[in-house]
């Protein structure tokens, strides 16, 4: 079996429950000293942090939203002063406004060990060469993995994603024995170098560590068999840290939390009720180390269940399944969260659109699709087909600016998408992204 930390990833179940309430009391007298926002919702409803004894009373903590993000925009929710914040990250916010995330020298470093014991939990070592198409910036993926990677000693090739054809040619020339990426993109690679006649099982490439959207078993399937390669999956999200909350072993049977650093709960979206394991609902996370960005109990929207029996791997960190959806209506486009809502604000401020719209998620091969079908007004619908197209373009320039990503608008006619008198819906997602 491939372990980067054997200590901590087979620890005694019981040794890990008394460091996980050793660590929780601490972080918990942490956020209600230095995040005026949790000593606000603490004392709202008359919990100090000396009634939390352990990890029994994780129930009674307040939950963590996105919108609490938001309300303390941009570093609101920091624990710790800028001068020891030594990175800030950001991702895609509900309103338009990011969700800012920034690390302390110490969460990097743990940072670099969570994606250490994920990257060799697939057999990567120092004698690897690790071909990194992960989007490099404000994007947590790409410096998540290259940190994890150069923590092993694993020699880092900083591609970023894009240039398709060039990354195979690097891997043909530079000898890349891993790939970390979106599991599209490496259905993408597959595709192309079978475009370009090259023969994939005698490249040296033998694992891939594939997270930042929702994928299938049958996309694991045809990425291994394409790419020659064992297909690995990984989660994690900024607010959390990053890749490499959890990651996926070689038995490829759910993914082990890194509960040293993290409790992980399964609760009713709808209740908030902690649900037993096995049963599925919404995972929330508390951080466990964690300096600049500590989090209780926040609710990541995602929806899954948690299996708590032994895997064959010897790790006892338990296991959850993959993302199987999410309660909200964030989708996931390429790796880039996108919320109807920053939609919608485009076309409200658009002149010549009507407000009813509709959001076209698909699969044009291995990569994903975003088209957005807009009614005009009607005073537009006699102008000439140019001004209809600047329209679109004019649209989907804006669109581009806001989401970080192309997408395709359509202008239809006024009154052709379909009314609703409940909820409007309007999301279809044509990937059968949860079989």
């Amino acid at each position: 079996m491939h372990y980067w930390n054997r200590e901590a990833e087979c620890v005694d179940r019981g040794e890990l429950r008394a460091l996980q309430s050793y660590r929780l009391v601490k972080s918990v007298h942490h956020v209600y000293e230095n995040v005026p926002a949790y000593k606000k919702k603490f004392d709202e409803i008359g919990l100090r942090p000396d009634h939390i004894k352990g990890i029994e009373d994780l129930h009674k903590i307040p939950f963590t939203n996105k919108t609490d993000f938001r309300d303390n925009y941009p570093f609101g929710m920091f624990a710790c002063p800028m001068d020891q914040v030594v990175r800030v990250h950001a991702s895609s916010g509900t309103t338009g406004k990011s969700t800012v995330v920034g690390y302390t020298r110490n969460d990097i470093s743990t940072w670099a060990e969570m994606m250490a014991r994920t990257l060799g939990a697939g057999g990567t070592t120092k004698g690897d060469v690790v071909q990194n198409a992960y989007g490099y910036g404000l994007f947590t993926g790409g410096l998540g993995a290259h940190y994890g990677a150069e923590r092993i000693g694993a020699s880092v090739v900083p591609i970023s994603g894009g240039n398709t054809k060039r990354q195979i040619q690097i891997m043909q020339d530079f000898g890349s024995t891993v790939l970390c990426c979106t599991p599209s993109y490496a259905q993408f690679i597959g595709e192309t170098a079978r475009e370009l006649g090259v023969d994939t099982s005698k490249l040296p490439i033998r694992a891939a560590f594939l997270g930042a959207e929702p994928w299938t078993e049958s996309m694991r399937r045809e990425i291994e068999s394409s790419l020659n390669i064992d297909a690995l999956d990984i989660y994690g999200l900024s607010e959390i840290m990053g890749p490499g909350v959890s990651y996926e072993c070689l038995e490829k049977k759910g993914l082990h939390v890194n509960e040293d650093l993290f409790i992980a709960e399964i609760i009713d979206p709808e209740t908030g009720e902690v649900l037993p394991p096995g049963e599925k609902g919404e995972l929330v996370f508390t951080s466990l180390t964690k300096e600049a960005l500590p989090l209780m109990r926040y609710r990541t929207r995602d929806i899954t269940y948690m299996d708590e029996t032994p895997c064959a791997c010897g790790r006892t960190f338990k296991r959850m399944h993959r993302i199987m959806g999410r309660t909200d209506d964030m989708l996931i486009i390429r790796g880039v969260n996108v919320f109807p809502s920053q939609i919608e604000t485009v076309l409200i401020e658009t002149e010549g659109t009507e407000p009813h719209y509709m959001i076209v998620v698909d699969r044009e091969g291995s990569m994903d699709s975003l088209e957005v079908w807009v009614e005009v007004s009607p005073n537009m619908v006699s102008d000439e087909v140019r001004a209809l197209e600047g329209l679109e373009r004019k649209i989907s320039a804006e669109l581009h600016s806001v989401l970080g990503i192309n997408c395709k608008v359509k202008l239809v006619e006024p009154k052709t998408i379909a009314r609703s008198e409940g909820k409007a819906k309007r999301i279809v997602d044509r990937r059968d992204l949860y079989q």
